[in-house]
């Protein structure tokens, strides 16, 4: 997936994120576990019984009769925010990788057939029956590739797309922790997996009050780079690397910039001269190709964070909105306490 596809769905953002979320204080040391990590993956537990389901989604409802269990994941995000709730035994399909899989979910995922390595052929989706398609991205309900969620909803089919990425910006949330508690409540209402939804966001609460408990980044400048050469592709001001940087006490370089991603450039990047660079690791733009550009460049080899080594590699999947955007904010505190 090219750098100007994925990152670029949460431009747009009206306003900057002066509310990010109220971090419990009473939740005890017990619970400072990852989200995903006491997720569980059987499907013997989700409610099935309960009546017809009805969720809110980018300007319409996702109406099910009862919970989803034969459905499709078609972004990575999606598939993660299903098997995070221990939804994998519902789902007779997924597709499209940013990068891997997150360890904990690992086991659960090669247990779901691959439909394919990008967007699948809608003709295969339909062949197969869905109860729903569950998406990262409103890209995926575009012609080119699965077709309009109306088209789907017309053949039976359910659709959902991660608020963040709802087609009509208007639909879109303010990017904050509690927005991303609120889309996997969604899935876990999706998925009959209340109860799994609740203790996912109860432990992301937690984990987020030890990120920022340690403020790891304070005082440091951050530039998070997440691809391109001639002009950087970078963390901007209202997404999730920004709510990572947040979490862990930093400034972002570009937090000026509306968006999630945008365009920067260079000589800001050199007259910010940045303490540390979180360096994006994709399958479309590498860590290691990014910083091999960056300590061969002539001006910026001269940057202190590349002088110093000061990097930080976060798999892509872990800077978006999602089941695991708390585990980039931890995986960045962690690295920072170390540099």
């Amino acid at each position: 997936m090219t750098d100007t596809d994925i990152p670029r769905v949460m431009e747009g953002g009206a306003s900057r994120m002066h509310t990010r979320f109220t971090v419990g204080t009473g939740l005890v040391a017990a619970t400072l576990l990852l989200a995903g990590c006491s997720s569980t993956n059987g499907t013997d537990d989700a409610d099935r019984g309960s009546g017809e389901i009805v969720v809110h989604n980018c300007g319409r409802d996702v109406t099910l009769p009862h919970a989803a269990d034969a459905a499709i994941t078609v972004n990575q995000g999606a598939t993660e925010s299903a098997l995070a709730i221990g939804a994998g035994g519902q789902l007779i399909g997924t597709a499209y990788l940013d990068d891997e899989i997150a360890p904990q979910w690992a086991d659960a995922y090669k247990k779901i057939p691959v439909l394919a390595p990008e967007y699948p052929d809608r003709e295969k989706v339909i062949e197969a029956k869905p109860d729903l398609v569950a998406a990262s991205y409103a890209s995926a309900f575009d012609d080119k590739a699965l077709g309009s969620r109306d088209e789907l909803a017309g053949l039976g089919i359910e659709t959902y797309v991660s608020p963040f990425g709802c087609a009509d910006k208007s639909d879109r949330p303010d990017p904050s922790w509690d927005a991303i508690a609120g889309e996997t409540s969604d899935y876990g209402k999706l998925f009959g997996r209340e109860d799994a939804a609740d203790t996912v966001n109860d432990q992301m609460r937690a984990t987020l009050d030890t990120v920022t408990t340690a403020k790891a980044g304070a005082d440091k400048k951050i530039f998070w780079y997440d691809s391109a050469t001639d002009t950087p592709f970078v963390g901007a001001g209202d997404g999730g690397p920004q709510l990572i940087i947040d979490a862990v006490g930093g400034t972002n370089v570009f937090d000026r910039l509306e968006g999630g991603w945008a365009d920067g450039n260079w000589e800001d990047v050199v007259r910010a001269d940045p303490d540390v660079i979180v360096l994006a690791d994709a399958g479309w733009d590498t860590a290691a190709a990014k910083r091999t550009y960056l300590e061969s460049d002539p001006v910026l080899k001269n940057l202190r964070a590349v002088r110093d080594g000061a990097f930080v590699v976060l798999p892509f999947s872990e800077s978006t909105p999602g089941a695991r955007l708390i585990d980039g904010a931890k995986s960045v505190s962690d690295q920072l306490a170390k540099l």
